[in-house]
């Protein structure tokens, strides 16, 4: 089939574009950057262009993939590609629900208000949504809402943060801050990572499939929610299976748990960004956006392997990089720092 990818040199665009010339078909990456994947054609856009796309839209295209978070980037590419292939799908995000307190409420759920500000990350993608709904149509539109994304070429360190934490204190022998209950006990706040790999590969899917399993409209793209203290005893098995030190303790990297509310008061943020424990998601008011139903995704073909899989090939792929992704995460020193005061406590 041919395939029309508007990106393609990122992260998720160039995993499905890899995908998508494995299984034989022939692909054509629109972008600003040349870098794209062997074996795909590379046109290279300015999609601030008015024009930009009026070359490719004169072609036919089995499926065109778009990721991109610009309202007025996916409103040009829905109009002048509508009538030019026959399925159209769109990267959207979980964030574009208008409430996360909710936990696996499903694709019917109520969405913000649209806006044309490519900053209002969940808003923007509800307009780049409506931009597709109004050109294409529900039935050739595939609206993926994916959730936290994962695996290798994680560059926002998310979702390697936490086996490289762990790897990280069984080579140097300390211990690992861990977000707990107020007891101690692990923590059972949800949380979820859809690995980039199945993600592209139900993409992949839904670009390619012509039966009446194939989907169309929004669709709730994420990983099986987990709690945190299972992912965070996930990660610390992978470290341990990816380490060989010899000063490791018998029993593994111990963990220093502290309450959420002990985190707080020391201003470590949640969820991501500097001076976070990624992952973590403490407001009762926002636990739904790692818990959300992807029942349709999995009844037209979303498959996932396991998180340890993931974690492990994460964990695997930093290693080869001059340095772990510091986009997400406490820096050593403030993380050292922080075990300190927890254990002076």
């Amino acid at each position: 089939m041919r395939i029309l990818v508007l990106g393609g040199t990122a992260w998720l665009g160039r995993t499905f574009v890899q995908q998508a010339l494995a299984a034989g078909h022939d692909v054509v990456c629109a972008a600003r950057g040349s870098g794209v994947p062997d074996g795909a054609r590379s046109l290279v856009v300015d999609r601030d262009d008015e024009g930009a796309l009026t070359d490719v839209a004169a072609e036919h295209w089995d499926a065109v993939l778009d990721v991109s978070r610009t309202p007025e980037h996916v409103r040009r590419a829905a109009r002048d590609l509508g009538r030019a292939t026959d399925r159209f799908l769109l990267v959207s995000t979980v964030s574009v629900y208008a409430s996360h307190a909710g936990r696996q409420a499903a694709e019917d759920a109520p969405v913000l208000a649209p806006s044309d500000d490519p900053a209002e990350y969940g808003a923007a993608k509800v307009a780049c949504e409506h931009a597709v709904l109004d050109a294409v149509g529900p039935e050739r539109a595939v609206l993926a809402r994916a959730g936290l994304i994962g695996g290798p070429g994680d560059h926002t360190g998310r979702s390697g943060h936490w086996p490289w934490r762990f790897a990280r204190a069984a080579e140097t022998g300390g211990a690992v801050l861990v977000p707990a209950a107020d007891d101690g006990s692990p923590s059972t706040h949800p949380t979820s990572v859809v690995d980039v790999r199945d993600l592209a590969a139900w993409l992949l899917r839904q670009a390619t499939a012509r039966d009446a399993a194939a989907a169309s409209g929004p669709v709730n793209v994420t990983g099986e929610a987990v709690p945190l203290g299972a992912l965070l005893a996930t990660a610390r098995a992978v470290a341990l299976r990816a380490t060989t030190a010899e000063h490791t303790a018998q029993d593994g990297v111990p963990t220093v748990p502290v309450s959420d509310a002990w985190l707080a008061e020391h201003d470590v943020a949640p969820w991501s960004g500097p001076r976070s424990l990624p992952l973590w998601l403490p407001d009762a008011d926002w636990q739904g956006l790692s818990d959300r139903s992807n029942a349709r995704a999995r009844a037209t073909g979303l498959t996932l392997r396991p998180l340890a899989e993931t974690l492990a090939d994460t964990l695997r792929w930093e290693a080869g990089q001059p340095e772990h992704p510091h986009g997400a995460g406490l820096t050593d020193v403030e993380h050292d720092a922080l075990v300190s005061a927890a254990r002076r406590r």
